[in-house]
């Protein structure tokens, strides 16, 4: 397992491609890559401040991934989670699961972006294009702001 927070971009292929799993037990990869919108609650986004608490975020992230392997048969996890100053279209975080059958990988990254999501200690600010700010609601489920 491996758990990151970074403030620089990341390159979402080279990072897949990086962690090689030894062997070919893995039959299956998934891999989820958020990226920052323009548009939130129907108001134009020009960035996204992105804060998190050092030592504490990770330890939730290795948490979380961690009981994610234990409810499906993963072989190895990948979690890249940004901070600071993001703009539309870079790639916020990266869920990459490894595993010997689709439906576990499928359904562990699932859970880990979705606890991620409600749970890990994150707190995103949005400038608008208009120059407004305001601190953004955690994500409580699909199609809800986030």
């Amino acid at each position: 397992m491996t758990v990151r927070v970074q403030q620089k971009p990341f390159d979402v292929g080279a990072e897949v491609a990086a962690h090689v799993l030894p062997g070919g037990a893995a039959g299956a990869a998934v891999h989820f890559v958020g990226t920052m919108r323009d548009i939130n609650n129907g108001d134009d986004v020009a960035v996204m401040e992105l804060e998190h608490y050092p030592g504490m975020t990770e330890r939730e992230l290795e948490r979380v991934a961690g009981e994610a392997a234990s409810r499906w048969q993963v072989l190895d996890t990948l979690v890249i989670h940004r901070y600071g100053e993001l703009h539309p279209g870079e790639p916020i975080v990266l869920v990459a699961v490894w595993s010997g059958h689709r439906h576990d990988a499928f359904e562990a990254c699932r859970y880990i972006i979705d606890i991620l999501k409600t749970q890990a200690p994150f707190w995103k600010k949005e400038t608008l294009v208009d120059g407004s700010q305001r601190w953004v609601e955690p994500h409580l489920g699909e199609g809800q702001p986030s």
